[in-house]
This record gives C-alpha cells, sequence and structure tokens, in this order.
C-alpha cells in the first residue's frame, strides 16, 4: 500500500471500529469519537485518526483495538495547519500500567525507563503535506499505549497525547457471541417451556 495512498485514509468511507466506552474516552485521552470520526487530541491540536491492517483486513479501518498481529499503518491527518510546523513524533509501548483503558498521561510519565519498554518510535518529523504516515510491525498480542507528542509553534511548550489500545483477540471477542446467542435463545427456551410445561386451569362452568 503506497503512502501517497495513505495520505488522506482517514478520509475513506468504511467502518471506522471503536472499542472506546465513554468512561475510557474521558480517561483515556488521545483518541474520540466526534461526528463519526476518530480524532486524536493533543494539546489544542487535533487531527483524524485511522489505523489499518491492509495484510489482513485490507482497507478496513479501526480506531484503536486492532484484530491481528503484524505490520500496522496509523495515519493522523492534521487539522490545524500550524502541525505542519512543527516535530511530531510517535511512541508505542508495551502497557505496563495494568490501567488499560483507564491508563492517563501521568501515568506513562511515571514509567521509570519508558525505552525499556518501547516497542515501536518515530522520531520527531516535521510533515508539511500535513499527514503523518508510521508503520510498526506489532509482533505480539497484548495490551499497548500510543504516545503522541507535538511542539508548540512559537514557545517551547510541548503537549502529548495517550491511547491505549489491544492488540490481537481479546476476552472480549469471546464473550460478546456468547452473551449474544444467550439473549435469543432465552425468551424461546422461556416460550417452549411454558407451551409445553405450564398447564392451564380448566374454566369453571359459570
Amino acid at each position: 500500500m503506497k503512502i501517497q495512498y495513505l495520505s488522506y485514509a482517514s478520509r475513506l468511507t468504511g467502518c471506522c471500529l471503536l472499542s472506546l466506552s465513554a468512561a475510557s474516552a474521558i480517561a483515556g485521552g488521545g483518541v474520540v469519537l466526534q461526528d463519526d470520526v476518530c480524532k486524536i487530541k493533543i494539546g489544542f491540536y487535533e487531527a483524524h485518526f485511522t489505523a489499518f491492517q491492509p495484510e489482513t483486513s485490507g482497507n478496513r479501518q479501526f480506531c484503536e483495538d486492532l484484530p491481528d498481529v503484524g505490520p500496522t499503518i496509523f495515519v493522523l491527518d492534521y487539522l490545524h495547519d500550524s502541525m505542519k510546523e512543527v516535530p511530531i513524533d510517535f511512541r508505542i509501548i508495551r502497557d505496563v500500567t495494568g490501567l488499560g483503558q483507564f491508563v492517563r498521561l501521568e501515568d506513562v510519565q511515571a514509567i521509570a525507563d519508558i525505552d525499556a519498554h518501547t516497542v515501536y518510535y518515530h522520531p520527531p518529523t516535521i510533515e508539511a503535506d500535513a499527514s503523518l504516515v508510521v508503520e510498526p510491525t506489532l509482533a505480539e498480542e497484548g495490551a499497548y499505549i500510543g504516545i503522541v507528542t507535538a511542539g508548540h509553534p512559537t514557545s517551547d511548550e510541548i503537549y502529548s497525547a495517550v491511547f491505549p489500545f489491544e492488540v490481537g483477540r481479546t476476552i472480549l471477542d469471546f464473550i460478546w457471541p456468547i452473551v449474544g446467542l444467550l439473549a435469543f435463545l432465552f425468551p424461546a427456551a422461556a416460550i417452549w417451556y411454558l407451551r409445553n410445561h405450564v398447564r392451564r386451569e380448566p374454566r369453571q362452568a359459570g
């Protein structure tokens, strides 16, 4: 898949799958669903955020959780012109906080040696075409945290955003189909039982 094709990939039509609940969108920081579009908030900056796994999912779009290990493409399409003027970096670490969807920036900042837990790092770059594309290979299933950092165009201030995500099948992938099946079968079983095992009282002659 060519970079030219992906520069505005988050605007493609398709399904944008979210794993965020309302609580995790508040607690987790960076990536939120707004007007049916995935966005990442980095301080006062915003960018469209999309992930692809073209080898296993084609053009299917993801907001956070990813179904498979392997090559992955993250695309940030900038929504502020000033983002084209500042260096932005992109890091992925193993989630060693144990907080999952509730991780905050301060939890990441408290990690003593972040480099020891880093599985991918894209150094700060200025993207004049307003689109950052990174292509990590996520080799193992499990919990990860993405970290995006951006500078300020006129000061030394630094802004960061964190977004937790899972790679590979989680226990919820197995639980929800079972819950759905039970929700379908229980009413049918109840109706069958009532029809076959509950005796109707005979009417008394009036």
